[in-house]
């Protein structure tokens, strides 16, 4: 039977079909997956984006096919995950827009959307890299276009164009070194044959396969040398750790202090890492990107407007859950009798806590409060005895404390609320005490250390009798607003006046991402000037959020 026009309601079941597909295979094509990052979960991530667009379809009962394609672009954008999920939203978002508004589609017709896809995905990637689903969604389309101009028959079309994707699959080793060292195809790129073998089986009203019938795993990945595609490489070689996706939904009032320009914000955030994707509307921009330091992303994209739908996944620890770090037949490691859990935000504070002694420094803290997993994680991956947690946040302290319950060694929290009295906590641990003692005198030691804060309002505000505007910088003292100024170091000097008195003689400046040196030595001198008892030490913590931490003692 031909089909001529293909409309919302076909297009439905096909998008059905193609997640159903993809669900079922998704762990083999997390298998396969070995670029940009060894982290195998390429399957799952274009699975879970898959999976987000079909609900959207599912609601729209429009046989409209532009209408249908909307509902599914809009689902894969809210829900993509991954390189691969948010360059598959990109190809289906250009395929909706190439459909010109029409209500059915001609083979003409859907090879124009089939290339607008292609070229829409290419402009949100930052580097397009050729051997990869891109390069599958684009000799397929150039395949489309060459038949719609002979083929009026949808389905005899969608039949050339999975052959064409299966074979430009095949080539994808050719085109990516590591692909062809490791003995696999492209992951992404198979996600997207997979897709279209849904699309075709549905077209002609068939079940479909039970399995994959264009990469034979056994061939493809030598058993002999890897135990998984993964193994070909060692963890220590991920140069940016974390995979950080968020979105961005605008808000006016930042807008207008800082407007938003994609190409501009896209540049920007190719200064923090790589496998930078960031695709963005009138509502919403959604960014993926592969970084060391996650906070420094989100702090860029919160100038724009509020975060929403955040993940951020340590690629480092999906490796080694892959290739087996950890072997049965290995010996493992010996405990010591001590490790420190500690969270903290920013390069400089994440090396300051290092240098005093934490075994595992969890990136998080304000604005991204890390799991009762990832302390859990964290315990597990100190390897001690009796491990000691510093949550350094009050919003972490209870999460801390089910990952304590939680722990099959010896665990306690010390509720440290600010990072000065993590710090304070951490120069009071005795390896030679036992663990309630430690925990006892860490606890005493962060109670006295006083703890101030420089941020800015992100909204008009009256809090505790102070009126606030939106953008000028507050002074918090130990978790009260006690200061409010348009300048920065004026902010500083006004905290400074409820936080410095004459029994104190020491300050910490722990300086933020955002603050110069100049500004710092005028702060330097302002002390020096006004409290002149007080001992000054200065480290810069790279923290995003707060541009100024003090601890004084």
């Amino acid at each position: 039977m031909a089909v001529n026009k293909l409309d919302g309601k076909m297009f439905s079941q096909m998008v059905l079909a193609g997640a159903h597909h993809l669900t079922n295979n998704a762990k083999k094509i997390d298998a396969l997956n070995v670029f940009p990052v060894p982290d195998g979960d390429t399957g799952t991530n274009m699975n879970l984006s898959m999976t987000s667009g079909a609900n959207e379809v599912k609601k729209n009962t429009s046989e409209n096919i532009f209408e249908v394609a909307g509902a599914f672009s809009k689902g894969l954008l809210m829900g993509a995950r991954g390189n691969s999920g948010v360059i598959l939203s990109q190809i289906f978002r250009g395929f909706a827009k190439g459909m010109d508004k029409k209500s059915s589609l001609t083979t003409k017709d859907l090879a124009i959307a089939f290339d607008a896809g292609v070229q829409t995905a290419y402009k949100a990637v930052m580097k397009p890299v050729e051997g990869t689903i891109l390069t599958v969604a684009k000799d397929a389309a150039k395949k489309a276009v060459e038949i719609a101009e002979v083929e009026e028959d949808v389905i005899s079309m969608m039949e050339k164009v999975l052959v064409e994707a299966k074979a430009s699959l095949k080539r994808t080793p050719d085109l990516l070194p590591v692909l062809k060292e490791v003995g696999v195809v492209d992951s992404g790129g198979q996600g997207l044959v997979t897709v279209y073998e849904g699309f075709l089986s549905a077209l002609k009203g068939e079940e479909l396969p039970e399995d994959l019938d264009t990469v034979d795993l056994e061939d493809m990945i030598n058993a002999e040398h890897h135990k998984s595609a993964q193994d070909f490489m060692d963890t220590s070689d991920i140069e940016f750790g974390y995979c950080t996706e968020f979105m961005v939904k605008f808000e006016d009032d930042k807008l207008k202090d800082n407007p938003f320009d994609e190409n501009a914000f896209r540049n920007e955030l190719s200064e923090h890492g790589d496998s930078l994707l960031v695709v963005s509307d009138e509502e919403v921009v959604k960014v993926h990107v592969h970084t060391e330091y996650p906070g420094n992303v989100l702090t860029i994209g919160q100038r724009h407007g509020s975060l929403i739908n955040m993940k951020i996944e340590n690629m480092r620890e999906q490796h080694s859950a892959i290739v087996g770090d950890n072997k049965k037949d290995a010996k493992p490691k010996e405990k010591v009798d001590f490790g420190i859990v500690t969270v903290a935000m920013g390069s400089g504070l994440k090396s300051l806590f290092e240098s005093l002694g934490a075994t595992v420094v969890i990136e998080g803290g304000q604005t991204m409060n890390p799991s009762t997993q990832d302390i859990t994680d964290a315990i597990n991956k100190a390897n001690a005895k009796n491990v000691i947690v510093l949550p350094n946040n009050k919003n972490i302290v209870m999460a801390a404390e089910q990952a304590a319950e939680l722990a099959e060694e010896n665990v306690v929290v010390v509720s440290t609320k600010t990072i000065p009295q993590g710090i304070s906590a951490l120069l009071a641990f005795h390896p030679e005490e036992d663990l309630n003692t430690n925990k006892n005198n860490m606890t005493e030691a962060s109670s006295v250390v006083k703890t101030g804060q420089i941020t800015y309002a992100v909204r008009d505000t009256q809090i505790d009798g102070i009126s606030i505007e939106n953008g000028n910088f507050m002074g918090i003292a130990d978790g009260k607003i006690v200061a409010t100024h348009k300048e920065r170091l004026e902010a500083v000097k006004q905290l400074f006046q409820d936080l410095i008195t004459d029994d104190d003689e020491i300050l910490t400046i722990l300086s933020g991402e955002d603050v110069t040196e100049d500004e710092i030595n005028l702060i330097v001198e302002y002390v020096e000037e006004n409290y002149e008892d007080v001992e000054i030490e200065i480290h810069h913590g790279n923290q995003p959020i707060y541009s100024y931490i003090f601890s004084v003692e």
